[in-house]
């Protein structure tokens, strides 16, 4: 069969240089931003004595799929409880659907809340509520115990200057929304920091990282990062702000063991 053009070498780049940039955008638009990912990370240097499981930045807009896709995932991990660091939705209207799928989590649920709870307006009542339901608490400035009495949790809003003293004989943890409030605590130290708020910044060059992370973040923009308070761990999150565009930063739920 007769070719109806010439296939040369020009051609071929041509169509590959097209092809890619299709391709990357694809992922960027269509895979990543619900294609769930679960990491661990191991901080214990013998047998870990707790296992947490980490989600942040929910941002639920109604997608119930997808929020039934990470408490599905949570459950399977068989975490000794669960840690939130804020943004459960961005509009009031989604906060009864995110407090019924929340409390299908069977580990204790200890969480704060994030700058678009504030900004909804919602009830705070009722999401305290619907973790207390679970095992856990929502951590408005305030401290609690697991029920094994191993590890002490304390929550920061994002409204004050609250400052949590570790208490000795625990295992401490602390959650906050914004990572570079970390900056805040010199002089104490925390077996574990939780944050979120800055979502990796969803999309992450080569090279180069994240193009853009909100104020708050500094640069504890992904990851684990050591600090003056002791490990601090940043989640990129599940939902999405501004755009529904994530590349090279999955969502994801994060296994800590300490």
């Amino acid at each position: 069969m007769k070719l109806p053009f010439k296939f040369t070498r020009r051609r071929f780049l041509t169509g590959a240089g097209l092809a890619l940039p299709t391709a990357l955008l694809g992922d960027a638009l269509a895979l990543e931003p619900n294609w769930l990912r679960v990491r661990t990370v191991r901080l214990a240097k013998d047998k870990p004595t707790h296992r947490i499981a980490h989600f942040t930045d929910l941002h639920h807009k109604g997608d119930r799929k997808l929020l039934e896709a990470v408490v599905s995932k949570i459950n399977a991990l068989r975490p000794d409880f669960v840690c939130f660091t804020g943004d459960l939705i961005e509009e009031a209207k989604h906060l009864p659907e995110t407090l019924e799928l929340i409390r299908g989590i069977r580990a204790p649920l200890y969480g704060v809340p994030g700058n678009h709870d504030y900004w909804a307006n919602v009830d705070f009542k009722a999401i305290a509520d619907a973790f207390r339901a679970t095992g856990g608490a929502w951590l408005m400035d305030a401290t609690a115990r697991t029920a094994d009495g191993k590890c002490t949790l304390s929550g920061l809003t994002c409204q004050s200057g609250h400052r949590p003293e570790p208490v000795p004989g625990t295992r401490n943890v602390l959650l906050a929304h914004y990572p570079a409030w970390m900056k805040r605590f010199d002089g104490l130290r925390f077996d574990l920091t939780l944050a979120g708020h800055s979502h990796g910044g969803q999309v992450r060059l080569p090279f180069f990282g994240p193009l853009v992370v909100p104020w708050g973040v500094d640069e504890y923009d992904w990851g684990l990062f050591e600090t003056k308070t002791g490990p601090l761990y940043v989640n990129a999150g599940i939902g999405w702000f501004y755009l529904n565009v994530r590349f090279r930063c999955r969502p994801e739920i994060t296994v800590i063991e300490i």
